[in-house]
C-alpha cells in the first residue's frame, strides 16, 4: 500500500527493493471515444488527461490538446517520472493528483474495472462523470481531442481535417512501426536500425520542399512524429549507437527545430524527463 504524506495525498518514494521492478505486458484494455451521443460525450470540464513527462505517447496527446485550444476545457496533470511494480504515482515533482486524490494511478483503474490487473499506462483519459477510465489509446485521444471538441474551443488549430484523414493514417502504419516505436530498439537491434534509418532519409526527401508532413499544414502526423524525433539525441540515440545524431537529415533537422519553435511544442517539452544520464542536451533545449 502506498506511503500517503500528510495533507498532500503523495506516494512515497520509488522502492523497487520491496515492490520489485513494473513488469507487465503493455496493453491498450481501454479504448473508449468521445463521439455525439454515445457514453462519452463533449462536454467542458468533463476529462481530464494523466500523463507523463517522459512519454512521448503523453507528448502527441498534450501537444493536440494546446493546438484544439483545450487547455481550460481538457484539464491535465503528470505522475512521477519514476515507478516500482506498483506502477506509476504521483510524487512531489509533479504534484499530487488534482482530480482524485489518488497517490498511484493504478487506483484510477481499479476504480474503472474490480480486480484490474493490467498495464497501468499513460496517457489515460479521465471521465469525471462516471469516475471511470475512457481510453488508453493516444491516437484514439489524439483525434478526439483534435475533433470532438472545437465546437467549444476558442480559435482550434484543425490538426485533423477530413480531406487529410486517410493520408495521416497511411502514414502512421508506416511510421509508427519503423520511427515510433522501432527507435528504442535500434541501438541493439540491426533490422530496427536500418528501417529507422532507412525512415529518416524517406522523410528527409519529403520534408526538403515543405515545412509539414501532409497536405502543407500542422496535422496530426507531424504532431504524432515530432516527440519521437525531439526524444532522439537525448534518448535512445545519446551514445551515438544509431548513428552520428539526427541533424545528418538536414531537412528533418529543420523540421524538428522548426516545430520546437511553437508553443504547443516547445511548451509541452521537458527535457530532464526523458534525456539519458550524462547525455548532452541537444542545442535547441
Amino acid at each position: 500500500m502506498a506511503h500517503l504524506t500528510a495533507h498532500t495525498h503523495l506516494a512515497g518514494p520509488v522502492d523497487v527493493d520491496t515492490y520489485g521492478e513494473y513488469r507487465t505486458s503493455p496493453e491498450t484494455r481501454f479504448t473508449g471515444r468521445i463521439t455525439d451521443d454515445g457514453a462519452f460525450t463533449a462536454r467542458p470540464f468533463r476529462y481530464h488527461v494523466y500523463g507523463g513527462w517522459f512519454c512521448p505517447w503523453t507528448h502527441r496527446v498534450a501537444i493536440t490538446r494546446e493546438l484544439a485550444g483545450l487547455h481550460d476545457i481538457v484539464t491535465m496533470s503528470y505522475v512521477d517520472d519514476e515507478r516500482d511494480a506498483r506502477g506509476w504515482a504521483f510524487r512531489e515533482l509533479h504534484g499530487p493528483d488534482p482530480v482524485n486524490g489518488f497517490t498511484l494511478l493504478r487506483e484510477a483503474y481499479e476504480a474503472t474495472e474490480e480486480g484490474f490487473d493490467g498495464h497501468v499506462a499513460v496517457p489515460m483519459l479521465w471521465d469525471r462523470f462516471s469516475s471511470r477510465v475512457v481510453s488508453t489509446d493516444p491516437t484514439g485521444i489524439g483525434v478526439d481531442l483534435a475533433t470532438r471538441f472545437r465546437h467549444l474551443a476558442a480559435s482550434p488549430v484543425d490538426t485533423c481535417p477530413p480531406a487529410l484523414r486517410d493520408e495521416i493514417e497511411r502514414l502512421d502504419r508506416w511510421i509508427g512501426p519503423a520511427v515510433n516505436r522501432g527507435v528504442n530498439s535500434a541501438g541493439h537491434d540491426p533490422a530496427a536500425r536500418s528501417a529507422l534509418l532507412e525512415a529518416f532519409e524517406l522523410l528527409d526527401g519529403r520534408l526538403a520542399h515543405t515545412d509539414f508532413l501532409v497536405g502543407g499544414a500542422l496535422t496530426e502526423a507531424d504532431v504524432r512524429l515530432w516527440p519521437t524525433l525531439i526524444r532522439f539525441d537525448a534518448g535512445p540515440n545519446a551514445a551515438r549507437t544509431i548513428n552520428p545524431g539526427l541533424h545528418v537529415y538536414p531537412h528533418l533537422w529543420r523540421y524538428t527545430r522548426r516545430l520546437y519553435d511553437l508553443p504547443a511544442f516547445r511548451d509541452t517539452t521537458r527535457f530532464e524527463s526523458f534525456t539519458a544520464p550524462g547525455a548532452t542536451k541537444p542545442p535547441w533545449a
